[in-house]
C-alpha cells in the first residue's frame, strides 16, 4: 500500500535534493521502481518550473540590459560546453547543481526551455534508477 506521505516526500526530495530521494522513498516503504519514478518526477517538475519562469526572466534581462552570452571559443568553459552540451549538463546535474541550477545555467547560455527540460529529465533517469536499485540491493543484502 502506498502512503501519501511517502509519495509526497519522495517527490519533494526529488525536486529539492535529488540524490537522497530514491533512498528516502525506499526507506519510507516504496518499491524501488516507484521510488525512482517519483524522485525523477519531482526532479523533472522542478526543472520544468524553473525553465518556464527563467526563460521569460532571461529574455527580459537581455532586452533591458542589452546583454548576450559572450562566447569565447578558447576558454575552458566553452570547450567543455561544446563537447558535452545539453546532454553533459543533463547527466551531471543530478549529482551536482540539481535541476534548478542546470536550468539557470542552460538558460543563461541561450538554450531553449523545451530541449533544456528534456535533457535535464533524461539525464536524471539513469541516476534515479541506479540510486534506487543500489539502495534496494543494499537493503536486501543487509536483511
Amino acid at each position: 500500500m502506498l502512503h501519501t506521505s511517502a509519495i509526497l516526500s519522495t517527490t519533494g526530495l526529488g525536486a529539492l535534493y535529488f540524490i537522497s530521494a530514491p533512498a528516502a522513498g525506499i526507506a519510507l516503504g516504496l518499491a524501488w521502481p516507484v521510488a525512482a519514478a517519483l524522485a525523477w518526477a519531482g526532479y523533472s517538475a522542478a526543472g520544468l518550473i524553473v525553465a518556464l519562469i527563467g526563460h521569460y526572466a532571461r529574455d527580459w534581462m537581455q532586452r533591458k540590459f542589452k546583454v548576450q552570452p559572450n562566447r569565447e571559443k578558447n576558454r575552458l568553459f566553452w570547450k567543455c560546453w561544446d563537447k558535452g552540451g545539453l546532454l553533459g549538463l543533463g547527466l551531471i546535474a543530478p549529482v551536482t547543481i540539481g535541476p534548478k541550477g542546470a536550468c539557470v545555467v542552460g538558460l543563461a547560455l541561450g538554450e531553449k526551455p523545451v530541449p533544456l527540460v528534456l535533457a535535464i529529465s533524461l539525464g536524471a533517469l539513469p541516476w534515479a534508477l541506479g540510486l534506487s536499485l543500489a539502495t534496494a540491493s543494499a537493503i536486501s543484502l543487509v536483511r
